[in-house]
């Protein structure tokens, strides 16, 4: 059969095999191992792009003008479509997720899709948004938190151990997942990273932004085009904000991946992934005359930090000396970045806040996994869930992938 002739009946062959499973049903059904892997292969996909459009998106906007049929936007908008597919089919049939994955995944996509007029309507009304940080914007981020939440659910529980997914691979897609919601909830201070650039191709005589785009903004600030509106233009929030947003949120959500995934260089892996990427699109972008940004490589120094912490054993001593440590590696890899290649300006005196505002969240976060059993050593066996490969015939080579519903703690009953 000619490679023509394949690719003719593909999709008679796709519908075939996907039409059986489009029944309705509750979240937390069994699902079928090869099902499974394709929802979250699916949800690996859309945000891979989410990633590849946003990267480019905020360095697009560092160059011209907002165009809503931007390629960045087209490129965001094929990952979103896929987003939404995968939501529907989780909704409907059930497959893949429990109640609560499911519902993670329904809010962050509703009020994603909520943000995309409302921050058209902003456009149009203000016009040039001079900063990631608003709230329209802040919308898509947290719409897209908590999609990214659900599907991390999902995967969990879907994919424990003595399942139809090797435990290396199922290590893996969870590193990746947490990664991806690391670089959303990062993404608002690449606006300084990418700032703090443009800020010094000014001060040299060779702008990166269009003269279109500067005016365009001057126009809006009601200035002319000079140093001050360029600083507003390129970097609109205190000093303190970058440091505290990246030495709290960011290190948050490491502390968080770590403890459900369970490796043990989990932070690092991530944080080494994530600064990778950006080392691998910066000339990327630059070579197709895009303006470059400061890449945060003190994230691999903070990552190894968290890691580190998690040797101590003491539950409470730890978020403490893990906080200090932290904090002391985001504040200094900042200062050694900033002397040998390019930071963003940062307050160094904010390092008490967020010292003290890490060590809450760290506990918070110890917490809420432990009241919740989301820790790597308590990732649900398939064989956890009575009865849940009874639908599985005895001579099978692969078990059903099952998303068992969590126990009810004490006291909800």
């Amino acid at each position: 059969m000619t490679t023509g002739t394949t690719l003719r009946y593909a999709p008679a062959r796709i519908l075939g095999w996907a039409l059986p499973y489009w029944t309705r049903g509750e979240a937390g059904r069994e699902t079928p191992a090869d099902l499974f892997r394709v929802l979250y292969l699916g949800w690996l996909a859309a945000f891979v792009l989410k990633v590849l459009g946003s990267t480019w998106d905020v360095s697009w906007h560092f160059r011209w003008l907002r165009d809503d049929l931007a390629p960045p936007h087209l490129l965001n908008s094929v990952g979103t479509a896929i987003a939404v597919g995968l939501a529907l089919v989780h909704w409907y049939t059930g497959y893949g997720v429990d109640r609560t994955a499911s519902r993670l995944i329904q809010w962050g996509t509703g009020i994603f899709l909520i943000a995309i007029p409302l921050d058209l309507i902003n456009h149009r009304v203000n016009g040039l948004d001079i900063t990631a940080w608003s709230p329209s914007h802040s919308l898509l981020f947290i719409g897209t938190a908590l999609m990214i939440a659900g599907v991390i659910r999902g995967w969990y529980l879907g994919a424990g151990p003595s399942g139809a997914v090797p435990e290396r691979r199922r290590t893996l897609v969870l590193g990746a997942l947490f990664a991806f919601f690391l670089e959303n909830v990062h993404f608002p201070a690449q606006h300084q990273e990418y700032g703090v650039l443009e800020l010094a191709s000014w001060d040299r005589g060779r702008p990166y932004a269009e003269p279109s785009l500067l005016q365009f903004a001057a126009d809006q600030m009601g200035r002319p085009v000079d140093h001050a509106m360029i600083l507003k233009f390129s970097l609109p929030v205190p000093d303190y904000v970058y440091p505290v947003y990246a030495g709290v949120f960011g290190m948050a959500v490491l502390v968080f991946a770590r403890l459900m995934v369970g490796a043990r260089w989990t932070a690092t892996g991530i944080t080494a992934g994530y600064v990778a990427y950006r080392c691998l699109v910066w000339p990327l972008l630059v070579g197709g005359g895009f303006p470059p940004s400061a890449i945060p490589f003190f994230f691999v120094l903070a990552g190894i930090c968290v890691d580190l912490a998690f040797f101590v054993r003491v539950p409470y001593i730890r978020p403490v000396l893990g906080a200090a440590i932290v904090t002391a590696a985001v504040y200094g890899g900042l200062a050694v970045q900033d002397r040998v290649l390019e930071a963003p300006p940062f307050a160094m005196g904010s390092w008490p806040v967020t010292a003290a505002a890490l060590a809450a969240a760290w506990l918070a976060v110890e917490w809420f996994v432990g009241r919740y059993h989301l820790s790597g050593a308590d990732a649900p066996a398939y064989t956890d869930v009575p009865g849940a490969l009874a639908a599985a015939p005895a001579a099978a080579t692969e078990s059903p992938a099952v998303v068992p519903a969590p126990a009810t703690p004490a006291g909800e009953r």
